[in-house]
Formats: structure tokens, C-alpha cells, sequence
């Protein structure tokens, strides 16, 4: 059997699932259909791409060198098929061009949007890179993008985009193994993880220059990896690693969350378009067909604020800090 896009596209959605029956539901197909194919692309690459848990579906190394090589290909498809139907002239429905940076606000800003723009076309373009999302919404690539920027480090904004801001200042919290000593504290000193390893994507805009930034403020110098956050979960789950992660990342039986004592990581939480480009972007409606900017912010707004509200430790810091985030704003 050779490997085709969509079989690439089904490992991927295994991977960001995490478990078949998810990831059968996001491809609309059924979990025994995915099961068989997913066993077909093993056994074409001869080893297992995924070992099967109690808990869900997780990347072998192989499955990890795989991905790595798959999620651009895919997402490459993606625009290459995009571009096409423009150039054809096919794409003279209204579409709405989204990029973002990982968030667990993604999917319900999405749900909300297609609720919202029934028959609109609303793609989706990953990057872990912010400045590269940019860089797309200036080109007219993108309408907007939804993107996280490190403290510290700020984005390079080119000329043409203006900014909303959805949070001005999102701590980061720690993920650390369930059985670390620090993880019985309901608040992690940073000097309590200073013989850690640190697990850091220097992929990632600012995030390297950050983390450098504030554990040599406070005098620590540990050792630090740099690899890509899928792999960091695997390492951190054993105990051989810790490294920061967003205040909504969900629980996870073999990890704990925790945040930092007075919070010396944050980010800034941004959405970009183009100045005056409300209807502008070409083959569709673009912001304008989603109803404008405000609609698209107030979606991702309330989006943001229920991803939240369901991480446990998040909406207590959220409480201590009497965050507006807890308050619904009025209809």
C-alpha cells in the first residue's frame, strides 16, 4: 500500500485527538474504519505508530518522525488545493482564512463561527511560529490570526495589520509528572525545579528567549532540551522533563498543572487582520462575511473564556486574581 494525503490526514487527527474514537468523529468516518486503516499504514511502514492506552492513542518515536514529517505535507495539501480553487475561479463563496497559534479556545471558536456563518467556507492554518501567521495575514494569505506573544520578546507586527488584545497577560503554568515532589503544592516555586530538565520548542516565537529570561533572573541554570511539545508531554509523564504549558491545558492522569509563584512566565494573548480589510480578502467575504471584526473577537473572546473556566486550576488562579474572566459580559 502506498501512503496517500489522506491517510497522512488521519494520523494527524489520531495525534492531536488523542484517542481513534475522536479522531473517527473529526474525520467523519467511523472508529472501526480508522482502526483498520490506521493498522493498514502500519503495517506498510512495517512498526507501530501509536501504542494504545487506557487513556487514548499516543505517538510511538517512529509516530513522532512520522508526524513531523506528515503535519506539513498535510498542511501544505491544504493550501495547495486553497490556491488552486482560487485560481480557477471556484471559490466565489463567502470564506473566512483563520490562523492561530495551539489553543484549547480554537474549537470552540470555530464551532461558534460556523454557527454563526452557516455556508461559509472557514479554513484553518496551524503554525507554531506567530511572526510566520503574520507575515500571511500582511500577504493576504490569512483574515486573521489568532496568535500568542512571549513577554519579553515582542512579535515582529508588519506594516498593514492592526491588533486586538484577548488577554493582556496569561501565565504560564507548569506541567511537571503526577508523582513530582512539587506537584503536592497547590502554588510551584521556581527554585523547586531547578534540578529538572526543561523541555522547551525553540520553534516557537520568543519561547526559548523567555524561559532563558526569567530562569536567569531568578539564578537557575538547569538543563534544558529543546524539542517539539508532543514529545515534551511523553518525557514529562516519566519524570524526565517539566516545561511551561498554556493555564488551560486540560488534565491528564499522568501529568500535573501547576502554576508558578507569582507568575514570572506570560504571554500575550493577540488577534491580527489587516487595517481597513473588513470585505477585502479576495474569493470571498472574508471579515466582512463573518460579520466584522467585533464578531470575530467577541466569538474568540467567549471562546477563550470557556476553554478557562474548565481547567481546574486555571479558574482558581482566575478567582485569586478576581480575573473579568469570570464574569459572562452582558448580551
Amino acid at each position: 500500500m502506498e501512503l496517500e494525503v489522506r491517510h497522512l490526514r488521519a494520523l494527524c487527527a489520531i495525534a492531536d485527538a488523542g484517542s481513534l474514537h475522536k479522531a473517527a468523529r473529526q474525520l467523519g468516518m467511523s472508529q472501526p474504519s480508522l482502526t483498520t486503516q490506521l493498522r493498514r499504514i502500519e503495517n506498510a511502514l512495517g512498526a507501530e505508530l501509536f501504542s494504545r492506552e487506557r487513556t487514548g492513542c499516543r505517538p510511538t518515536p517512529l509516530g513522532r518522525s512520522v508526524l513531523s514529517r506528515a503535519r506539513p505535507l498535510v498542511s501544505g495539501m491544504a493550501s495547495l488545493v486553497a490556491e488552486a480553487r482560487v485560481a480557477a475561479g471556484l471559490a466565489d463563496g463567502p470564506r473566512l482564512r483563520i490562523g492561530s497559534t495551539a489553543s484549547r479556545a480554537l474549537v470552540g471558536w470555530l464551532r461558534r463561527l460556523r454557527n454563526r456563518l452557516p455556508g461559509t467556507d472557514i479554513s484553518l492554518h496551524m503554525d507554531v511560529s506567530a511572526n510566520a501567521l503574520l507575515r500571511m495575514v500582511a500577504a493576504g494569505q490569512l483574515d486573521v490570526a489568532f496568535v500568542h506573544e512571549v513577554e519579553g520578546c515582542p512579535l515582529l507586527v508588519p506594516e498593514g495589520l492592526e491588533r486586538r488584545v484577548l488577554v493582556e497577560r496569561e501565565p504560564q503554568f507548569i506541567s511537571m509528572a503526577r508523582d513530582h515532589p512539587a506537584a503536592g503544592s497547590p502554588v510551584v516555586e521556581l527554585a523547586d525545579l531547578a534540578e529538572d530538565r526543561w523541555m522547551v520548542d525553540p520553534t516557537v516565537d520568543g519561547e526559548w528567549d523567555g524561559l532563558r529570561r526569567v530562569l536567569g533572573a531568578a539564578g537557575l541554570n538547569p538543563p534544558v532540551l529543546h524539542g517539539d511539545y508532543l514529545t515534551a508531554a511523553s518525557l514529562i509523564a516519566v519524570g524526565e522533563a517539566v516545561a511551561p504549558c498554556q493555564p488551560t491545558s486540560g488534565p491528564r492522569d499522568d501529568m500535573a498543572i501547576r502554576p508558578l509563584r507569582d507568575d514570572p512566565l506570560a504571554v500575550r494573548l493577540l488577534l491580527f487582520s489587516r487595517r481597513g480589510a473588513e470585505g477585502a480578502a479576495t474569493g470571498g467575504a472574508g471579515v466582512e462575511g463573518a460579520g466584522g471584526h467585533d464578531e470575530v473577537f467577541t466569538d474568540l473572546e467567549a471562546s477563550y473564556r470557556e476553554a478557562a473556566l474548565r481547567a481546574v486550576h486555571y479558574r482558581r488562579w482566575l478567582t485569586a486574581h478576581k480575573s473579568p474572566l469570570l464574569h459572562a459580559p452582558a448580551a
